[in-house]
């Protein structure tokens, strides 16, 4: 591609402008690395606004990006069983992909060594200096961006090599009730009062944003998504028959797929290319949350630059991927009752040892504690059959031997 090519060389080149990219511009401007943040131009290569949700203690670096917040936490078993609990000092979180996108925005203009750009990136290639990025500007122009570093968020094409492969699938609508029908205070995490598909799980998802204001997902974890024709039936029937919400308006909807598998995503794809968030594999494959791991990475990823150790480190550890790995497999071959599985560890695990097991923060003996409240044999026939599986690039899991 020839055209124009931007004579200065950054410290780094950032591609994609969503929740990696964003995290990963901020940091490197902490640390006074100079940085170019590459984003899709308005258009069909945007996403659409999007909802992070995460827990965290205290105050946040995104706090001002937070619309809604929750001290106490529920989980609703399949015979309606409700646990809940304030797992202080953590709270839940939600973040809106528009409003943090300004948020970092604003801190990037501020900073003398950052700069976005609006272009579609192509081709990410190491160079003499480092590594470029050929792209093409709004109004059709070719360009070219030069860094020591590029750090490529885009989405890959097609999930590499793994033994078992999920799909984390919603749809969820923010709707307002004609009457005052939610508990602000208080999120559902998994709600399994739904109908319950035949290979897999479902559940229900209710963030209150007032008491007549809510975010309402129906959510599966399965190995194909749905229509939207039967998510929209699914949340008929779980605004109706089971939350009896009444008369409600649909204000917006947003619907996404997030794979859960044990695939490894490579985070090094040049001599100073590097992938970085969900393509470099912060989504965390039992849960599906991706927005802690990747300010956990974003923040490592800086400190490593200014200290000249440049590379991207596992965002999740060894032990976390292992027991992930025999969770999907044996959710997939239905070895254990998903409903029954996830409402047992929150009944019977502290909520708060829980998260922070979820998010890679426990120690080996809560792990191990955590482990005894689980179905023993089928977890144990399936921890001893996956080290034996063939990784393979199909959509499907693999068989048994």
């Amino acid at each position: 591609m020839s055209g124009r090519v931007h004579g200065r060389v950054d410290d780094a080149v950032v591609v994609g402008g969503g929740a990696a990219g964003l995290c990963l511009a901020h940091w490197l401007t902490r640390t006074g690395s100079g940085v170019t943040l590459v984003e899709a131009p308005d258009g069909p290569l945007r996403p659409a606004e999007r909802t992070w949700c995460h827990w965290e203690a205290g105050t946040g670096e995104f706090e001002e990006a937070v619309v809604a917040s929750w001290r106490c936490l529920r989980v609703r078993g399949p015979d309606g069983c409700v646990i809940e609990s304030e797992p202080a000092p953590l709270r839940y979180r939600m973040v809106r992909s528009g409003l943090f996108e300004q948020l970092v925005h604003s801190r990037l203009t501020e900073a003398p060594a950052a700069r976005v750009l609006r272009a579609t990136a192509h081709e990410v290639l190491d160079a003499p200096y480092g590594a470029e990025v050929r792209c093409t500007t709004a109004d059709g122009k070719p360009l070219t961006l030069r860094g020591r570093y590029v750090f490529d968020s885009r989405p890959v094409r097609g999930t590499p090599p793994h033994r078992t492969l999920l799909l984390q699938h919603f749809r969820g609508w923010f709707v307002r009730t004609a009457v005052p029908r939610f508990e602000p205070g208080v999120a559902d995490l998994m709600d399994f009062r739904v109908p319950q598909p035949r290979h897999g799980l479902a559940f229900g998802y209710v963030l209150p944003l007032a008491p007549d204001r809510a975010l309402v997902e129906y959510t599966e974890f399965s190995r194909a998504p749905l229509t939207t024709a039967a998510y929209e039936a699914a949340l008929r029937q779980y605004t109706g028959g089971v939350l009896g919400l009444g008369r409600f308006a649909v204000e917006s909807a947003e619907q996404g797929v997030i794979p859960m598998t044990d695939a490894r995503f490579p985070r090094r794809t040049g001599r100073a290319v590097f992938r970085i968030g969900a393509a470099g594999g912060a989504t965390r494959p039992a849960t599906g949350y991706t927005f802690a791991a990747v300010q956990r990475q974003s923040r490592a990823i800086a400190t490593a630059l200014r200290d000249g150790r440049p590379g991207v480190p596992a965002p999740h550890g060894r032990r976390a991927l292992a027991m992930d790995a025999v969770l999907l497999r044996a959710l997939d071959t239905g070895r254990v009752d998903g409903p029954r599985f996830f409402t047992d560890l929150f009944r019977h695990i502290p909520m708060e040892r829980l998260l922070r097991f979820l998010d890679g923060g426990s120690t080996p003996w809560e792990e191990f504690g955590i482990g005894l409240r689980t179905p023993m044999v089928p977890m144990l026939r399936t921890a001893a059959e996956v080290p034996f599986l063939a990784r393979r690039t199909t959509g499907r899991s693999e068989e048994s031997p």
